[in-house]
């Protein structure tokens, strides 16, 4: 996929969300199923700071060199890229600060933090053909990753969350019942 499909994909990913977002009052967006599992709403929260604090900041330091290493991605990696998109597997991690993402105060911060991705994506595509593929930056599972492969990354991610959106609304719908 190249940049322009890439950056096409994570847009139409986002009017998805941005729909979706639409049909929830502030309380369904915080609610958790229980409490070891993400609302709605920290959800999005992620996806969105994935994009800005991990993805997208990596793509800058490709671009800028900044603890750029070389390498080769590891055999999840590898599969990831060829099939274009992450495993259909339910990742886990026990709640920590760190990693669990926080409630959000307002639809208007999750809405803003997903136009801040777009831009950014917008933003970058147009500069991705100065970065050096060689320059890479290790991702946990999946190895070092250049600047083009960490920007795929963010509409694959997107992609990936879908399932677990589907999952939290069935949640909800039943918890309301």
């Amino acid at each position: 996929m190249n940049t322009t499909d890439v950056l096409k994909s994570l847009q139409e990913s986002t009017s998805r969300y941005v729909e979706e977002l639409n049909h929830f009052s502030l309380e369904d967006l915080t609610l958790q199923p229980n409490p070891s599992e993400w609302s709605i709403g920290q959800m999005y929260v992620h996806l969105y700071q994935s994009a800005l604090y991990m993805q997208l900041s990596n793509v800058e330091k490709c671009r800028s060199g900044s603890g750029v290493t070389t390498g080769e991605k590891s055999e999840i990696g590898n599969t990831v890229f060829a099939n274009g998109e992450l495993p259909p597997v339910r990742v886990q991690v026990p709640p920590s600060p760190e990693y669990t993402p926080s409630q959000p105060e307002s639809k208007e911060q999750i809405l803003e933090g997903m136009k801040a991705v777009v831009a950014r994506m917008q933003a970058v595509e147009s500069q991705l053909h100065e970065i050096s593929p060689e320059g890479k930056i290790a991702h946990p599972a999946f190895g070092p990753l250049n600047g083009v492969e960490w920007f795929q990354l963010v509409a694959m991610h997107y992609r990936h969350h879908f399932r677990q959106l589907n999952r939290l609304k069935s949640e909800l719908v039943q918890n309301k019942a």
